[in-house]
């Protein structure tokens, strides 16, 4: 069989830490990056007598999570124990949900080369996380840092209805984009704000009963869960064309090897003997609640894009690329409230803003420079103080430097020649210069103009105005 005759089957549980400022059960700090072991407590470091005590605001970041992605809200729901044993989980037991999470029943809306897929999420629960091991490099034993311990976490499970790592890759980039517009999580996966572990499985097409799936935990790049699907999904395929089966293992991706490597055999919900949380009470949920959280639901990315069409006139590409992250789509928003221009604002953000994200590997919410220094950037080139080729160094500048672009070009000596006298020098001299140009111009090669042009921009370091330049050379040309 080839690998045609085999379908892919993916299930994610995408874990998210919350955006509170203190713990799920104590009032200790949530920033990330402090000194090891000084941001907990008797209670996240399970000493004996502590109590929890829940971070009704955890609830309230579930539930919004949940109302964002079409889920049912529970107005009955528990905290309960999930037992397992592992050093940086000091109670021997994570305080998580079980039968009756928060949200259920709910689904995301993707599209993946051009086609829009409804994919199921069969639950939001809350739930605590675990500390953090710090292995010694010359292995000689690990250190426990508790201030990870008892930071909030959802976790969202979708359905087995994922079919391809590509598919993946536009979940979780839209899961993301929701949880940054609702403002529930930073979603820092440098940090493990968010990240996901990745269920797999192959059938043979057409069959309905799913194969035996793999689990590998923990993973925080979306290039690294698309190669390691589409490496895990070829082992199993192997694995069963061999004669083989597949084990429901655990699984650990090397992104240095590009393989899976087995650490255990995959655990069943019996195997953590969960059991009702007896420390914490049951958690009701009013109807008043639920419709107050919905109101403080913001505008959407789907809602956004539909609106950028319509009252910007933005060509519909445009308007997904801008509302794909919300802090693009803020950015855009406020730099167009300065220069009014929306179509300036948005070809500079997809073209130059995002290609400096992607070469220097950032985020669009690391961008050091203001919307408004962008707004007052495009203001420049409105008045012709500045050209588009001078634009683009002054932003490389700004985002080395966070300046007002008018101190920059100031500085580096770059405000646009405007003067005809001065342009009408160059442009005679750049004619001169170039005989075989105006012949070619003169039997109908309109490309010679540009590269007069070109050659004048480069004569004044990309300093004269390129309508004038464009009027001047072709008044010359036409003598």
């Amino acid at each position: 069989m080839s690998n045609q005759d085999y379908e892919i089957v993916i299930g994610l549980e995408v874990h998210s830490e919350l955006s509170t400022k203190t713990k799920i059960f104590c009032s200790c700090p949530t920033e990330f990056g402090g000194k090891e072991n000084t941001h907990c407590c008797p209670v996240c470091m399970a000493m004996p007598g502590a109590l929890p005590v829940l971070n009704e605001k955890v609830v309230e970041y579930a539930i919004k999570a949940g109302l964002a992605t079409n889920c049912e809200i529970a107005s009955i729901s528990k905290n309960d124990r999930k037992n397992y044993f592992y050093p940086d989980l000091p109670k021997s037991y994570q305080i998580s949900q079980f039968d009756m999470p928060l949200c259920e029943k709910g689904y995301i809306e993707i599209e993946v080369d051009g086609e829009k897929k409804k994919i199921g999420l069969t639950r939001i629960h809350i739930e605590e996380d675990a500390g953090k091991l710090n292995h010694d490099d010359y292995g000689r034993g690990s250190l426990v840092d508790l201030n990870r311990a008892g930071v909030p976490l959802i976790e969202i499970v979708s359905e087995p209805d994922l079919r391809s790592s590509k598919e993946v890759d536009a979940y979780l980039k839209k899961l993301k984009s929701i949880l940054e517009y609702i403002e529930v999580s930073d979603c820092k996966m440098e940090e493990g704000s968010l990240r996901a572990d990745v269920n797999v499985s192959v059938r043979r097409k057409g069959s309905k009963e799913f194969g035996t799936r793999t689990e590998m935990k923990n993973m925080s790049s979306f290039r690294s869960i698309v190669r390691a699907i589409d490496y895990e999904a070829q082992r199993q395929i192997d694995v069963l064309e061999d004669g083989g089966e597949v084990t429901q293992d655990t699984l650990r991706w090397d992104d240095v090897s590009g393989k899976t490597f087995s650490m255990r055999s995959k655990e069943d919900a019996k195997d953590y003997r969960y059991f009702p949380e007896p420390d914490l009470a049951i958690i009701k949920i009013s109807e008043e609640m639920k419709e107050n959280i919905r109101k403080t639901l913001p505008e959407m990315p789907e809602v956004r894009r539909e609106r950028y069409v319509k009252e910007f006139n933005l060509p519909e590409y445009d308007s997904k690329v801008l509302t794909a992250e919300k802090a693009l789509s803020d950015m855009f928003e406020k730099a167009n409230s300065i220069c009014n221009n929306p179509k300036a604002v948005s070809n500079i953000i997809m073209t130059d803003i995002i290609g400096y994200l992607n070469s220097e590997e950032m985020e669009a919410k690391e961008i050091p420079f203001s919307p408004e220094q962008l707004g007052n950037l495009i203001l420049l080139i409105d008045k012709g103080t500045i050209s588009s080729s001078i634009a683009k160094k002054v932003l490389q500048e700004m985002f080395k430097e966070p300046k007002e672009p008018q101190k920059i070009i100031e500085e580096k000596g770059w405000v646009q020649i405007s003067d005809e006298g001065a342009i009408k020098e160059v442009v005679i001299k750049i004619l001169e210069a170039n005989p075989q140009s105006i012949a070619d111009f003169k039997v109908g090669k309109d490309k010679a103009l540009g590269f007069l042009v070109g050659q004048a921009m480069k004569e004044t370091r990309g300093k004269a105005n390129p309508q004038m330049l464009n009027k001047l050379f072709l008044e010359e040309l036409k003598k």
